[in-house]
């Protein structure tokens, strides 16, 4: 294998775990789910995009971010205006005061398109805002707070601040955005009708495969240089700033490349489910992502992928078997993490896989037909525990 391919995948254990995670999402879940399972999974892999940022932002850059609900929401949202307004055509919404435009508007007498959603009947135009719209939010937050060297539980705070401003936004301009219901009502994408079986299971394999390539693009980011001045900036800030690095311009990019990943989760959660609404931009969401990447482990990128299932897999195993008590079996699992787990389930699993090779490199092979000669034990006797022999280091001194 090329150097630059081993490097980029992480070595064969990098490897090992792509295929064993490939294998899961695109041949097990498949053939084993059935359609309403299956896009089950498809929208937690959508909030994958979220933990695989936070693991770039926070595992490695040291930035807490309890906002990026807010990038996941507005990616969203622009694919949710361009699917709302395929859904609007003149005659779809003859029965409107004023057909053409969205259910919502004319419901709040709105009269004609806003200068806003012009531009989203152009899908071309959709996907570039999606990856710009948030990216550059997250560019001029950054710019702000960085340059001015607020980071810590300050940044936190004010990304938790962002987060709630924006919800409370959305749901104040109602004619706007659909208020706190958001944009329902989604059906065609470019005249492909997304709500049938076929087409919830190719936009599962597209989410799987936009993963996966986010997943190496954040591997090629940490192999590179900037990974490591990413760890060492986490580690000690001063010291790399003092070494005449530009730490704020660092900060920056990791913290735009986090928001991108978690907008580009955010349109494939529209396609999937439907539709988007508030409920997906405040703190609590916010929130809720962290903790997915937490729970599998804030240093790898594949273990956040398996937090977000594990957690949204119990979430919802929890509440349609113990409604009643559902929010507390969850609450103990995150407890549970934290206490006995702190670097989540990648560190889990890399702490026993370590155990194991130890074991089996520390099993000798040995001949069947051979017999071990045993040791004298004079030679025992004049040994240290670390195999050294007493008179070596005098010897070495004279």
């Amino acid at each position: 294998m090329n150097a630059a391919y081993e490097k980029l995948l992480g070595g064969k254990s990098g490897l090992m775990g792509l295929l064993v995670l490939g294998a899961l999402l695109l041949v097990v879940f498949p053939l084993s789910l059935d359609m309403f399972r299956l896009n089950l999974v498809g929208k937690y892999l959508s909030y994958a995009f979220v933990a695989v940022g936070l693991v770039l932002c926070w595992g490695y850059g040291g930035i807490l971010s309890l906002g990026q609900g807010v990038f996941f929401g507005l990616g969203g949202y622009c694919m949710a205006m361009f699917l709302k307004l395929e859904a609007s055509d003149p005659i779809s919404t003859k029965i409107q005061s004023t057909p053409g435009i969205p259910d919502f508007m004319d419901w709040n007498q709105i009269t004609a398109l806003p200068a806003m959603w012009q531009p989203f009947h152009s899908f071309s135009f959709t996907v570039l805002a999606v990856l710009a719209v948030p990216t550059l939010l997250a560019f001029l937050i950054g710019l702000a707070m960085f340059k001015r060297r607020v980071g810590d539980v300050y940044f936190s705070i004010v990304t938790q601040a962002i987060a709630a401003i924006l919800a409370i936004l959305i749901i104040g301009q109602q004619g706007l955005t659909g208020g706190v219901n958001g944009i329902t009502d989604l059906k065609t994408l470019m005249g492909w009708d997304i709500r049938t079986d076929s087409a919830k299971l190719i936009l599962f394999f597209v989410n799987a495969g936009l993963l996966f390539a986010c997943i190496l693009l954040g591997r090629y980011i940490l192999s590179s240089k900037l990974g490591r001045l990413l760890v060492a900036m986490r580690d000690k800030e001063e010291r790399v700033r003092f070494s005449g690095y530009d730490v704020a311009s660092f900060k920056v990019f990791v913290f735009c490349a986090a928001a991108m990943f978690s907008a580009i989760g955010g349109a494939m959660f529209t396609l999937q489910v439907g539709f988007m609404s508030p409920s997906f931009v405040g703190i609590v969401p916010s929130i809720e992502m962290v903790i997915y990447a937490a729970v599998g482990g804030r240093m790898s990128l594949l273990g956040a992928v398996y937090g977000t299932l594990l957690v949204n897999f119990g979430k919802t195993y929890f509440s349609e078997t113990f409604p009643e008590l559902w929010l507390f079996l969850m609450g103990g699992l995150f407890i549970a993490v934290v206490m006995y787990f702190p670097n989540g389930l990648a560190g889990l699993v890399q702490s026993h896989g370590k155990r194991l090779m130890a074991r089996l490199r520390s099993k000798p092979a040995a001949a069947p037909d051979a017999v071990k000669p045993k040791a004298p034990a004079k030679a025992a006797a004049d040994t240290t525990r670390d195999g050294i022999e007493p008179g070596a280091t005098l010897e070495a001194s004279k």
